[in-house]
């Protein structure tokens, strides 16, 4: 589809640059509470579920509200909803840092995710719509690398403020923050019209999608709680556990939600998704690769924190340093990623990204293990960096290649939903592994180490629910025999989530190579 080209703003390179420290804010929040969570766990009670929930919580009401936000900036204008959600951000931040219970800190990261949903679609719609040709391809890579290495940032500053200071700085740094970027937006921003072509709202729509991706996602935390299908305690639906029921309520929502869109299409009211953009080949193969990228990473991103700390122990600056490797590998293959896309194609810039992505992904599951190198991992976790980086920097370029300009904001939400639904399914699925994999070998395992029979299921339970973090209590208080069984098995839980991420960036790879043979037929 054809573009009109847009009237270059005076301030637009000034006005990129808010968006993007306010980007980096938001990604930098969706990374920098992982290394920091064995910490808050210890210092709140959390257990498994409520620990993942603090992970999750914030990707599950960005996914669930960037669709709408979207919508909201291209009708009101996109920095202005940018500029509200900076607010909305800071004050979810100050909750955050003064929590003193799961409940409360749970609440402030779903806030947060309402600030977060603001902030991310206005970026990318602006860009698309205020840069062409050279100054887009490079306002493109800047924000991939700067959404890369800020993931990767995350935990290393994380530990650092945890380690320094206290979890709740990892919260509190935010406000400055974003204190600096609306005093600095008040005279860039004047007389900036980047409003689109929205004429209503959709809020059956809204409501449909919100309730499919919340009883989606909470099905696959609380699987950890309430079991998949034999009901775990008194809490059951018809003799069956709830997880089953929640997962398909989801589904039936969301079907539902795809079949009000589609008849809103055909009768020519408003949309909360257009579906017809998804017959554009690079838009629906890029979005599916966006997700599953994002399904595989915050999987990984989940774990590797928690097998740092409590079976290598490490400390939370270390374990921070070790994830940090990323960063360097996304920042020096994002920066690289406009000369690589102008040799090979940014779709197929995706194809090799993810390829890194896999291979890394892979030998740092063989790695895992309770005397693995730490230096090592942190050698190959350079190598998936490098792989985020290269595929990162240039997806979001190709999925809005051919959505219009007057698109932008649903067409940059519905690919920010897709990342963000992806994270917040990694971190639900990476808990149900973890728990399965640890329920499944541990108690055996125990058995055989001479564990007495009555304490095998408070050791397995203990283990589980505090996501690893009982193990060095544990190995101290009952010996090194018994503590060995236990980092043995949580290493093994570990790559089993990493096994599992690596399949998952391979469908995504299978999407990228379909976007690749699509370039191909452009370029033919």
């Amino acid at each position: 589809m054809s573009q009109p080209a847009p009237v270059a703003h005076e301030n637009r390179w000034k006005i990129f640059a808010i968006l993007i420290f306010g980007v980096s804010l938001i990604v930098l929040d969706t990374t920098i509470v992982a290394v920091s969570l064995p910490t808050i766990i210890r210092s709140l009670g959390l257990n498994l579920t409520e620990a993942q929930w603090v992970s999750s919580l914030y990707s599950v009401v960005f996914a669930a509200l960037l669709l709408v936000m979207g919508t909201l900036g291209d009708k009101f204008g996109r920095t202005r909803i940018f500029r509200l959600g900076l607010l909305v951000f800071a004050i979810a931040s100050a909750l955050a840092a003064v929590s003193a219970s799961a409940g409360l800190l749970i609440f402030a990261r779903g806030l947060q995710g309402v600030g977060g949903a603001m902030i991310l679609p206005s970026t990318l719609a602006t860009i698309n719509a205020t840069f062409r040709d050279k100054e887009r391809a490079a306002a493109f890579g800047i924000w991939g690398a700067v959404m890369a290495s800020m993931a990767a940032i995350g935990p290393l500053l994380g530990g650092w403020l945890t380690q320094t200071f206290s979890w709740n700085w990892i919260f509190l740094i935010n406000i400055p923050i974003v204190a600096g970027l609306l005093l600095a937006g008040i005279s860039v921003f004047r007389g900036f019209d980047d409003r689109g072509e929205v004429t209503g709202f959709d809020i059956p729509g809204t409501v449909l999608s919100a309730i499919a991706l919340g009883f989606l996602v909470y099905g696959l935390i609380e699987a950890t709680t309430f079991s998949w299908w034999e009901p775990k305690g008194e809490t059951s639906v018809l003799g069956i556990s709830p997880t089953p029921f929640a997962i398909a309520v989801g589904i039936i929502f969301a079907a539902a939600f795809l079949a009000l869109e589609s008849a809103r299409l055909r009768s020519s009211r408003p949309v909360l998704l257009n579906l017809r953009l998804f017959k554009i080949s690079s838009f629906s193969n890029g979005n599916i690769t966006a997700l599953t990228v994002a399904l595989g990473e915050f999987s990984a991103l989940f774990v590797l924190p928690l097998y740092l700390i409590s079976v290598l122990g490490l400390g939370t600056i270390q374990a921070g340093w070790v994830l940090a490797t990323m960063s360097l590998g996304s920042f020096a293959s994002g920066a690289a990623a406009r000369h690589v896309a102008a040799k090979f194609g940014p779709a197929r810039t995706v194809v090799i990204g993810l390829v890194l992505e896999i291979v890394g992904i892979l030998v740092t599951g063989l790695l895992i293990g309770p005397s693995a190198s730490a230096w090592l991992l942190a050698i190959v976790l350079a190598v998936y960096g490098m792989g985020v980086g290269l595929a990162s920097a240039q997806l979001a370029s190709v999925v809005l290649a051919e959505v219009p300009v007057t698109s932008s904001g649903m067409g940059s939400a519905t690919q920010s939903t897709a990342r963000q639904l992806g994270s917040a399914l990694g971190v639900a699925v990476a808990g149900t592994v973890l728990a399965t994999s640890l329920t499944a070998s541990l108690p055996d395992a125990l058995s055989a180490a001479g564990a007495h029979a009555r304490a095998i299921d408070g050791l397995v339970s203990a283990t589980a629910d505090s996501a690893g973090s009982a193990i060095p209590a544990l190995s101290e208080k009952l010996g090194p025999a018994i503590g060995d069984v236990l980092s043995n098995s949580f290493s093994d839980a570990t790559a089993m989530v990493l096994y599992f991420s690596a399949g998952v960036l391979a469908v995504g790879l299978i999407s990228a190579l379909r976007l690749s043979a699509r370039q191909r037929v452009v370029e033919g």
